[in-house]
């Protein structure tokens, strides 16, 4: 038994001299170095998950599986093709994946992670502030256009990604705000008969088209409660719907609909959906000493 722990001194002995080199050996640009590749494979990854990209992905390593079986069974002929494909592999590269290149390339600089970096730079109450103001936006445009039977269809984009759904509609990038929501929801509004996406407090699109769920549900309720209910069943977004029929205002959160919610209501779930939960802590405690105060 004795030769047994001399292995395992041995082994952890030249485990702690490597760990002790690569310490000794290590320099601050080493990690930031680390750092850059893993946000380019994360950003790559990414990038394939929110395009049709990830198919091509599973030909290639169709293909590469492929290849391994040839060069086991040396098959010459197809070896030679195979060579021939890979030595010009970043060719290939480059024109099957020639869109999602571009698509990279010219959205980089708009893309959601770059603004929410810039966020996590400013100051927590003008964040606070924005959040709010299009809050009561919402609560407002929604009011209004259930007083007067106006239909709308409001998705507001939480961590699943709405890249897909927003590309199907007219990108906008405006201040939430309460004109602007009636104004596209306007029955002669090219725009209104699709769904409009917000994004970081943010009317991002407008006019997308959403998925339709496929489970039952009552019979009264139209194409803009499928659509919403098809939403949040495919994403973590929550959905608003303005009945234009009878002016009902809906939530569809996580493939449930929450029907008829008053103002009161819509703002309590906006509140809790849109503003951080230490300021909805604050909110809360906000309107419990309000209604103290009242009573």
């Amino acid at each position: 038994m004795a030769w047994i722990g001399e292995i395992f001194s041995s082994f952890f002995t030249d485990f702690s001299e490597t760990i002790h080199r690569l310490v000794a050996s290590f320099r601050w640009y080493d990690a930031l170095d680390i750092l850059v590749v893993a946000l380019l494979v994360y950003y790559c990854i990414k990038l394939f998950r929110q395009t049709r990209a990830i198919h091509l992905l599973r030909g290639v390593f169709f293909i590469v599986i492929v290849y391994l079986i040839v060069n086991a069974l040396n098959m010459s002929t197809m070896s030679f093709l195979f060579n021939r494909l890979f030595n010009n592999i970043v060719i290939v590269a480059i024109l099957l994946f020639q869109p999602e290149f571009r698509h990279a390339i010219e959205s980089f600089g708009r893309r959601r992670d770059l603004k929410r970096f810039a966020l996590f730079f400013r100051d927590s109450s003008m964040q606070r502030e924005v959040s709010q103001n299009a809050i009561s936006s919402i609560v407002m445009a929604c009011m209004n256009m259930s007083e007067n039977r106006i239909g709308a269809l409001i998705v507001l984009e939480d961590k699943t990604p709405l890249e897909e759904i927003i590309a199907t509609g007219s990108e906008i990038d405006a201040k939430v705000s309460v004109p602007l929501l009636e104004n596209i929801f306007y029955p002669k509004s090219p725009l209104h008969d699709g769904a409009m996406i917000i994004r970081d407090a943010r009317v991002c699109a407008a006019g997308c088209i959403l998925p339709l769920t496929e489970n039952d549900i009552s019979r009264e309720l139209g194409t803009r409660h499928r659509a919403a209910v098809g939403m949040s069943e495919a994403s973590d977004a929550m959905v608003l719907v303005v009945s234009e029929e009878t002016g009902a205002v809906s939530i569809a959160k996580n493939g449930r609909l929450l029907r008829n919610l008053t103002s009161g209501q819509l703002l309590e779930h906006l509140n809790d959906f849109m503003l951080p939960k230490e300021e909805e802590k604050k909110a809360k405690a906000s309107r419990r000493k309000h209604h103290e105060q009242e009573s």
